[in-house]
């Protein structure tokens, strides 16, 4: 009775073993990165773009009003180091156009280029741009934002034009970050949804 005991014993720890090394090489293994891939902590990435405002990246509602804010006004110049504050380094820019035979552009810009571009247009035109509807959607650190907006010569003029801006953000625990602007015009054919309109 005793051997046949110790080798009850003994089967059951093997299948212990066997079951134990299954599961380990069951595990899903984490990707090794290479070593060139840039990682950066919350204080390298602030370090690198002017001091944001605190009030305009301490929760989402703040820097989405802030993205707009800091690009309207009268004609002339804008505060582009406000403007960079808010997006990383690398952050793009990106218009999907649509030419009269109905054929897609797309036109991008690197966060330099989009300030290059955009303030030789504000330096002799008038530009007023805000948020109609706000639609956002978490999950962890990140969020993604359909922005519904109007456009404006003045604060007082009707809109001549209106869209959807795609904006992706980031919350690194410190603050806000915003890490691309994807946007469409309503056009015919393409009007906005009535979710986002007021």
């Amino acid at each position: 009775m005793r051997g046949l005991f110790s080798s009850l014993l003994a089967y059951i720890a093997l299948g212990a073993a066997v079951l134990a090394a299954g599961q380990k090489t069951d595990q899903p293994q984490a990707v090794q990165m290479p070593s060139q891939v840039p990682m950066f902590t919350a204080a390298e990435l602030a370090a690198k773009v002017p001091a944001a405002k605190p009030e305009d990246v301490k929760s989402m509602n703040a820097i989405l009003s802030a993205i707009y804010d800091v690009i309207s006004g009268p004609a002339g110049g804008r505060d582009w180091s406000r403007f960079r504050s808010l997006f990383l380094p690398q952050a793009r820019f990106t218009e999907v156009s649509t030419r009269p035979d109905g054929s897609k552009a797309i036109l991008t810009w690197s966060v330099d280029e989009f300030i290059r571009d955009a303030g030789e247009v504000f330096s002799t035109e008038p530009f007023y741009e805000k948020a109609i509807v706000n639609r956002p959607e978490s999950f962890g650190t990140v969020t993604q934002v359909f922005s519904s907006y109007e456009s404006r010569r003045s604060l007082t003029d009707k809109p001549f034009e209106r869209g959807i801006n795609s904006i992706q953000l980031l919350n690194d625990g410190k603050r806000w970050w915003v890490l691309s602007i994807l946007w469409d015009t309503e056009r015919a054919g393409n009007p906005l949804p009535p979710k986002f309109r007021k």
